[in-house]
């Protein structure tokens, strides 16, 4: 299987995010790649560089405003008189409705939905590599690949049409399954990070071309508190097309597996041509966000098991921290994949 990755992704190097009102150093740490290239080589996986694909893949998931946001606010910060070394909004509109503001103060609460995506010099381009590290592996995918694995760093899943938040800036999911619309006439996403995957629904809630499926920590009391809950099914066209399969806290092997039986009743139902995974290895029972209790060998098994779906498929990477069992957690989904794909 190829995997898709650019150094230039390395780059982005937050400092800093609020957790329960206190600033801690950020998680989403270059060191993180290291240690899912060297997870990747134990399976076996080649690593290429993904070509640059412009802006045209994001655009067609992202909004013009919020992509001139992301590419500019950082250079507008500068010029404002003792502001953070970093972007990290201040205030939020209470609706995202109506007119849009001109400071960049106020276009950072408008498109950062938390404090967990700073945004520095170098954030831009490692979100862009990003997205096309996944448009590579869809591509290869829809070239005749049976599988892609792009290593997606910064992560994407929180990121909406015009939002950041939770880490991500632009959804490598929700581009990689965009692109594989060219040619797939219906596109599932299996979201199995610890957290709910908010932006790729939102992105997708009101389309029935795109199935989305999450399974993830209840959020009633956990990140992103305000999506992810069962009742939401989609709306317009979408509606029936967004499954939400929320798990109490510290379920592990046994009830996330169960859970996955269930979402791979929906996905037959939906009879799709082609799979993006986004990939979250934080559902791992030593992760320092500790929502879940997945183990490695349980990560073999849920890569077995959505091996079995037997369909073209991209693996974007998504979340999973600093630990020492990171980089055996992917080998161990990765291995359990490739060595069940029909």
């Amino acid at each position: 299987m190829k995997t898709f990755f650019a150094e230039e992704q390395k780059r982005h190097d937050p400092k800093a995010f609020l957790s329960s009102g206190a600033p801690q150093p950020n998680p989403e740490r270059p060191e993180r790649v290291e240690r899912l290239l060297a997870g990747a080589k134990s399976a076996g996986l080649t690593i290429e560089r993904p070509r640059e694909h412009g802006l045209g893949p994001v655009a067609a998931v992202h909004t013009p405003e919020y992509l001139a946001f992301l590419e500019h606010i950082f250079a507008r910060w500068q010029r404002i008189e003792g502001a953070s070394a970093e972007v990290m909004p201040n205030i939020h509109p209470l609706a995202r409705t109506g007119s849009y503001p001109a400071s960049a103060v106020g276009q950072a609460g408008y498109h950062m939905a938390d404090t967990a995506c700073p945004i520095s010099a170098e954030t831009w381009q490692s979100a862009l590599w990003s997205a096309w590290s996944a448009v590579e592996a869809a591509e290869a995918v829809i070239s005749g690949a049976p599988a892609a694995y792009a290593l997606c760093r910064p992560p994407g899943h929180h990121a909406f049409a015009d939002v950041a938040g939770g880490f991500c800036f632009i959804n490598n999911s929700a581009v990689a399954a965009q692109v594989l619309r060219k040619q797939a006439g219906r596109v599932v996403i299996l979201d199995v990070d610890l957290h709910h995957g908010n932006g790729t629904q939102g992105i997708f809630y009101a389309r029935a071309d795109v199935l989305t499926v999450s399974l993830h920590a209840d959020p009633v009391r956990f990140y992103p508190f305000f999506w992810g809950h069962a009742d939401e099914r989609g709306e317009g066209p979408g509606l029936g097309y967004n499954f939400n399969l929320p798990l109490p806290r510290k379920s592990a092997d046994a009830a996330f597996l169960e859970a996955l039986e269930v979402a791979f009743q929906r996905i037959h139902a939906f009879s799709p041509d082609a799979l993006v995974v986004a990939l979250g290895l934080d559902a791992f029972e030593g992760d320092p966000f500790g929502g879940l209790s997945v183990t490695t060998p349980g990560f073999s098994r849920i890569g077995e098991a959505i091996a079995k779906l037997g369909l073209p498929t991209i693996i974007v990477q998504e979340g999973g921290y600093l630990c020492d069992a990171l980089g055996d957690n992917l080998t161990a989904f990765l291995t359990g994949f490739g060595g069940k794909q029909r």
